[in-house]
């Protein structure tokens, strides 16, 4: 049985690792543009499916895409284009809610299409962070290829106050309901499929609702 991972997020690829699942990378390559209208978690839905059937016509397997929006105020915040905008996108998240939206996507590529897919959503109250801090980070690099300028799990930012929902969303893939999709399509169930999630956050969604 292959898992195809149809993303070039290291965040993506360390959380499935951690969890013990065995897969390649075979990112896709789709435009991620909203169309006119568009909600932000159909957005996010329709991305996730898009590119897990973008790789699925290129590939046998089982293949697993996901795609993440962060959204405050009704506006989407996807990767900033440069320093000067991940500083921006920062200033305007500090000590404030907003949304995190999750699609994942997996197709059963070995014969027919099969496509099952999901959306998840988190709230996300960030801390009031100074202006020296978000100038360090956005310093060292690890603001640019992330939608919202921050990464959950960053512990030396450590941007996050408090969450409404699961962690797993915030960090690109909506483990506790993707879980059971994979069974689904024959992926072996980890030995401890609670794993990444406990040594990134010390808490999943997995055991909290067992």
């Amino acid at each position: 049985m292959t898992l195809i991972l149809a993303s070039a997020s290291p965040r993506r690829r360390d959380f499935l690792r951690r969890v013990g699942l065995t897969f390649r990378v075979r990112p896709a390559r789709v435009e991620e543009r909203p169309r006119e209208g568009e909600p932000p978690e159909a957005l996010a839905l329709r991305l996730s499916r898009e590119k897990a059937l973008a790789v699925a016509r290129e590939e046998r397997g089982i293949i697993l895409a996901a795609d993440t929006i962060v959204v405050l105020d009704g506006r989407i915040l996807g990767k900033p284009k440069d320093p000067e905008e991940a500083r921006a996108m920062l200033r305007a998240l500090r000590g404030r809610w907003h949304t995190v939206y999750t699609g994942a996507a997996v197709v059963d590529a070995r014969e027919d299409l099969q496509v099952h897919a999901l959306v998840d959503a988190a709230h996300v109250l960030m801390r009031s962070y100074s202006d020296e801090e978000i100038d360090a980070f956005v310093a060292s690099g690890r603001a640019l290829d992330k939608a919202g300028a921050y990464a959950i799990q960053d512990t030396a930012f450590a941007p996050v106050q408090t969450i409404r929902g699961c962690r797993a969303t915030v960090l690109g893939l909506p483990w506790a309901r993707l879980l059971p999709i994979l069974e689904g399509v024959g992926i072996p169930r980890p030995d401890d499929p609670a794993r990444a999630c406990r040594e990134l956050f010390a808490t999943c969604c997995l055991e909290e609702e067992g």
